[in-house]
């Protein structure tokens, strides 16, 4: 079987996701559509035998690399116990060691976890429990959210309610009941002579004002912490962590924390927030959790929000459920991805590996082109000046013929690689993309 054979059938039978298919149609200069045959490492291949550097694995999701054999060996395992059950009114061994793992993760602050198959879900059970919880506790009100500009938080009319991404947006806006948006602590609006904890800081400031003015009526704040990723890999200090979850506190405000692209160890913690040093209200995961193989998300919480559905009354409870809540096999892969962070010490080891690939990318800041070279532990960026509204594409395109997987958002370029890449293979991955982007530049 070749590309050309699987190219003609995908093409006909699956509407791609994020996607405008006519770009792939038949025309001669028509976007490629990659069939994969298979994955080893940080690499896929496809049916003609070229290979890919998966430098995004694939969509944020991928840790460990493609067919990890310790995730592999345990979901083996699992399919001779149990694929799946009803988690209403039943429960099974596999989600109860993850609650139980993730709640010891949080140092038992998050201590109830609430599942689901995606990263929108997570946002969507978030939001409706926050504004359940205040509603059975008498304070009906507070049913409005926050979000920061440039936010992105799923693609579900729940989700786009506090996603600022017009892209995404627009087009379902007589759908949305949309939030509330205040600026964004993004280290780039830096004006002269400030620092990333300045603009931090100027953020909070606009946060405390509106916070002042509609407190009553607000259920939570979301947030993304430290990088706003669809943004535009939007990085930003710890320091507005800290004042949101003070400002939160003193008006009776929720914080959520979106960690479901920044999580599982992608910014150099296990969690994000807690380099702030803080604990959130709601906690949501997904992408790596389960280490790129199914379909999983949670939602922890605390014992207090927990409590304010604990009743006799049905109508009390929180009534949200997915076909596929706490499946079995998802969250053996959880289980699996979470032994190798703990067996193979991976926070530590990602420190030395983001120091490699910092130097990887050094040459990068004396580009004429390149602006806001930054980086949060295993996610690094980029940003290109060009008025080329074809430039994005045309360094995607020339990626794949590099042999590497980057996908820019708009102008900017970022890295996120499963952390099973070598040395060797983060050099190539650099040296790849600079050779791109001098091409892209100057075709």
């Amino acid at each position: 079987m070749s590309n050309s054979d699987l190219l003609q059938r995908s093409l006909a039978a699956v509407w791609h996701p994020c996607t405008q298919m006519k770009q792939h149609g038949a025309a001669a200069d028509a976007l490629p559509m990659v069939p994969i045959a298979n994955g080893k490492g940080v690499w896929l291949y496809d049916f003609d035998g070229r290979r890919y550097l998966d430098g995004i694995s694939s969509w944020w999701v991928n840790l460990f690399g493609h067919c990890n054999p310790r995730i592999n060996a345990a979901l083996r395992a699992q399919l001779d116990e149990l694929e799946h059950v009803i988690l209403a009114g039943f429960t099974h061994r596999p989600v109860i060691e993850l609650s139980e793992r993730l709640s010891a993760l949080s140092g038992g602050a998050l201590g109830h976890c609430f599942y689901a198959s995606d990263g929108a879900s997570a946002t969507e059970i978030a939001l409706k429990m926050s504004f359940h919880s205040w509603r059975n506790r008498g304070r009906e009100e507070k049913q409005e959210f926050l979000c920061l500009a440039g936010s992105y938080h799923g693609e579900t009319v729940g989700a786009l309610a506090v996603t600022d991404v017009a892209l995404f947006k627009d087009a379902y806006a007589p759908l949305i009941r949309p939030a509330s948006t205040v600026m964004t602590p993004d280290a780039r609006l830096a004006e002269e002579g400030e620092t990333a904890v300045d603009v931090a800081r100027r953020a909070a400031t606009a946060l405390e004002r509106h916070l002042e003015q509609h407190h009553r009526r607000i259920a939570a704040l979301i947030v993304e912490p430290l990088i706003q990723c669809a943004s535009g890999m939007a990085m930003y200090d710890p320091e507005y962590l800290r004042l949101a979850r003070g400002l939160c506190d003193r008006y009776e405000v929720h914080l959520i924390c979106d960690e479901i692209a920044v999580g599982c160890g992608r910014t150099g913690t296990f969690f994000a927030h807690q380099q702030a040093g803080i604990r959130p209200d709601f906690l949501c995961l997904s992408k790596g959790i389960s280490g790129g193989y199914l379909p999983l998300s949670i939602v922890l919480t605390t014992d207090d929000v927990y409590a304010a559905f604990y009743d006799d009354r049905l109508s009390r409870g929180f009534l949200h459920s997915h076909s596929y809540t706490g499946n079995a096999l998802a969250c053996r892969a959880a289980l699996a991805t979470l032994d190798i962070f703990a067996d193979d010490g991976v926070i530590e080891a990602n420190r030395s590996l983001a120091a490699h690939l910092a130097r990887c990318l050094s040459p990068l800041a004396k580009h004429p082109q390149v602006r806001h070279l930054r980086q949060r532990g295993m996610i690094a960026a980029f940003d290109v000046l060009s008025d080329d509204p074809q430039f994005s594409e045309r360094f995607y395109r020339q990626a794949l013929a590099n042999e590497i997987l980057l996908r820019p958002i708009g102008n900017t370029i970022y890295f996120m690689p499963p952390y099973v890449i070598s040395h060797e293979e983060c050099e190539f991955l650099v040296a790849q993309a600079i050779a791109t982007l001098d091409v892209a530049l100057h075709r």
